[in-house]
Parts: structure tokens; sequence; C-alpha cells
């Protein structure tokens, strides 16, 4: 089991599926699919506040960093 609470994960998807209903592998993968995408917004909002020679992540180097892994898709 991941971090990432299932059922608000399974909200999300039935809110955007257009109400589609979602099968627990389904919601397991979202989950998954999800944290690995938050590791790595974090991993380079980490990097971004370094490079400015901060210790706290801030919302613009999640905008950074957001720019930066839309491009790895």
């Amino acid at each position: 089991m991941g971090e990432l609470p299932n059922a608000v994960v399974k909200r999300l998807l039935v809110k955007h599926g257009g109400g589609l209903r979602v099968s627990g592998d389904a919601i397991d993968k979202a989950v998954a699919a999800a944290e690995d995408y938050v590791a790595r917004l974090a991993r380079e909002a980490q990097a971004a506040a370094e490079a400015d020679k901060r210790k706290t992540i801030m919302d613009n180097d999640i905008d950074r960093a957001r720019a930066k892994l839309s491009g790895s898709f």
C-alpha cells in the first residue's frame, strides 16, 4: 500500500474519468504513478532550491520542477 490514500485517488479518477467505475487494480496503479510523479517532482524542486542556495522548497521551485518534468513525458 502506498502513502497516498486510495480513496483520494479513486475520487479523482472517478471525477476526471467521466464518472466511470474504477477497478481496485487501476486504483493501485494510479496511486503508484501519482507517488512516482510526486517523488520526481520533489527531487527536481529540491535541486532547484539547492541551486538557489536555499534549504526550503518554494512554490517557484515546484513551478520549475513541473516545467522540467512536463518535457519528460
